[in-house]
């Protein structure tokens, strides 16, 4: 883990929970487009995205994907990527990544390395079931192997820290595959892992160093504030996550300020922030 690399910064512009618990997430492909066109000019190397329908809907549709992905990259050099469906089997849920790659649109793609319930402390008050997120073995390897043939970087969710060792377990089965980046994952009040602390921050960062010494790995979460631990996230060697998708529930706040915020934040850290051709450059 090489704690002077030059840090990626992503920003994540929507996610999955919609208007309702964010009122400020960009849902339409234009508005989708201009904002991943700000902060990507604002200094984010990496864009994330979710796509909707009409109707605000949260779709798996490889068409907007291809306008969202082909509209932002006609302005600026940017490596974006789509999320991968919650549900359904390998089929269902590759299709959309299966086109992408065909048309030659894929850099890195989401294969999350374990299952989890992601529950609110809104939900166990009111005795509701939160989601079960489920992702078999047979899918992980599925994901992996898309990725090492076509040669985009798995971008792995660490929800509990078993998802970092059944994901370093499965990627050595790749030769070939990029480094995957271990995106840690921390909640205020979504009750999967750690709460975005210090001790959280220290326990990953040891963690990962062990398990996988030469993998970069990232700060998030999802519901969550995570700018008091990012400075010593970054001293530790970890690139950053911010955005509406990973924000507190109901952020005043956009995705263009969390992004200048955070370029703040690493302007302040010895190390640099990334360019677009940094993020590429790791094997």
């Amino acid at each position: 883990m090489n704690k002077n690399q030059p840090v990626w910064l992503e920003v994540a512009l929507n996610g999955a929970a919609g208007t309702a618990f964010q009122p400020n997430i960009p849902i339409t492909v234009d508005a989708i487009v201009k904002e991943g066109i700000a902060c990507a000019k604002a200094g984010a190397a990496i864009v994330h995205v979710h796509a909707y329908n009409e109707a605000g809907q949260g779709v798996e549709d490889a068409d907007l994907y291809t306008r969202i992905i082909e509209g932002i990259r006609e302005q600026v050099d940017v490596i974006v990527y789509p999320t991968l469906s919650l549900f359904g089997d390998i089929d269902q849920r590759y299709a959309p990544v299966q086109t992408l790659i065909d048309r030659g649109l894929l850099e890195c793609g989401v294969v999350d390395p374990g299952s989890v319930n992601i529950t609110h402390t809104s939900q166990i008050a009111a005795g509701q079931d939160g989601i079960a997120y489920v992702n078999p073995d047979s899918h992980i390897r599925h994901g992996l192997a898309l990725a090492e043939a076509h040669n985009w970087r798995p971008a792995y969710a660490i929800y509990e820290p078993g998802f970092a060792r059944l994901g370093a377990a499965l990627a050595l089965q790749f030769p070939k595959l990029l480094q995957p980046v271990y995106r840690i994952m921390l909640s205020d009040n979504l009750l999967f892992g750690m709460e975005p602390n210090e001790r959280a921050v220290r326990f990953y960062a040891d963690m990962l160093g062990e398990l996988v010494p030469n993998a970069p790995w990232m700060l998030s979460g999802l519901d969550a504030d995570v700018t008091a631990v990012t400075p010593l996230a970054l001293e530790l060697g970890a690139h950053l996550r911010v955005g509406l998708e990973d924000a507190p529930f109901g952020a005043p706040t956009s995705n263009l300020q969390m992004v200048e915020e955070a370029v703040r934040i690493i302007e302040q850290q010895p190390r640099p922030l990334a360019s677009v051709g940094d993020v590429r450059a790791h094997a």
